[in-house]
């Protein structure tokens, strides 16, 4: 598969968001399907409430229609898997958060639950595929085996990912910009080596992430909500999986390493000493609050996670 076939791809998926946003968007408003505003965060944020959420299902639509369309496959299958059963979950709470018109959904206990079952179910396709349980070590030409306690590394590995992909998505474009990047280097990783069905699904998930990036882009028309945030975490984390990538995600997913990290860092911090590292996290809420505007915030994000795969790239081919 050459670059223009991919280009092709990317070029389809993209259509589709952009087609569906003018009836997709309009429909989400005449059902009320708008955001609730956390209270806690940025007071300018409180003018977004209700703006209408859950647009993660036209990223869906595409990338399963766009990477079915090119590339059916058992590989395509269990990538699509995993990221509809980490969106459907973010679906549920999107939901819940809509119908009783507050920020509060699924409870993490729900959450957790849900989400170990999504992946007990993909370690169970890689089972009875005969996938070879190791984490492949970048620059030590080995790997660990694993065995019996890498459904214990997926676990975290997966929901930490998604979760970490959940908590970026808090700025008009933060989340869509940066996995678009990630999937971006992950589709050169997998093309680079001729494993053309996680590329083509790659490819297909920038493709619509760009195409939501027309309607979420500051000031935003929709939010992905975590039917999207949830599934792109599943989906990136799938597509690291499937070309043994796992490591290489903690340097092209950068960013959502550092924002999950700071969420982590505060709260740490404020139950042992009280105070507080940051003025608020996740991170890029702290910039907002010393001053930086919101696409300020957002572009600097997307040009670090851009850095950043970039410099995975250049290692990885080395």
């Amino acid at each position: 598969m050459d670059a223009q076939s991919l280009s092709w791809i990317l070029v389809v998926s993209f259509a589709i968001v952009v087609l569906l946003g003018p009836i997709a968007i309009p429909l989400l408003q005449r059902l009320k399907f708008g955001q609730a505003i956390r209270a806690e965060g940025p007071a300018r944020h409180q003018q977004k409430s209700g703006t209408p959420t859950m647009g993660g299902m036209m990223i869906l639509l595409s990338v399963v229609f766009t990477a079915l369309r090119f590339s059916s496959s058992p590989t395509t299958d269990l990538l699509i898997f995993a990221m509809v059963g980490f969106g459907i979950i973010g679906l549920l709470d999107d939901g819940i958060k809509v119908l009783r018109h507050r920020n509060l959904g699924l409870t993490a206990r729900q959450k957790l639950v849900l989400q170990v079952l999504v992946v007990v179910l993909f370690y169970l396709f890689l089972y009875f595929r005969g996938w070879h349980f190791e984490l492949y070590i970048p620059g030590f030409n080995t790997a660990l085996q694993l065995g019996p306690f890498y459904l214990i590394f997926l676990a975290f590995f997966m929901i930490g990912t998604a979760n970490a992909v959940n908590i970026t998505d808090g700025l008009d474009g933060l989340a869509a910009g940066t996995t678009a990047i990630a999937f971006a280097a992950f589709a050169a990783m997998a093309w680079w080596e001729s494993q053309w069905n996680i590329s083509v699904f790659a490819m297909a998930t920038v493709g619509a992430l760009l195409g939501f990036l027309v309607y979420n882009r500051h000031p935003a028309k929709v939010f992905m909500g975590d039917t999207g945030s949830l599934a792109l975490g599943g989906g990136l984390a799938a597509v690291a999986v499937l070309t043994r990538s796992e490591i290489w995600l903690a340097l092209i997913g950068g960013i959502f390493v550092i924002e999950a990290l700071s969420v982590i860092i505060q709260v740490i911090s404020f139950q042992s000493f009280g105070r507080r590292v940051f003025k608020m996290s996740p991170l890029h809420h702290h910039f907002e609050l010393i001053g930086w505007s919101e696409w300020r915030v957002v572009t600097t994000f997307w040009l670090v996670g851009l850095a950043l795969s970039i410099a995975a790239l250049y290692f990885y081919v080395r």
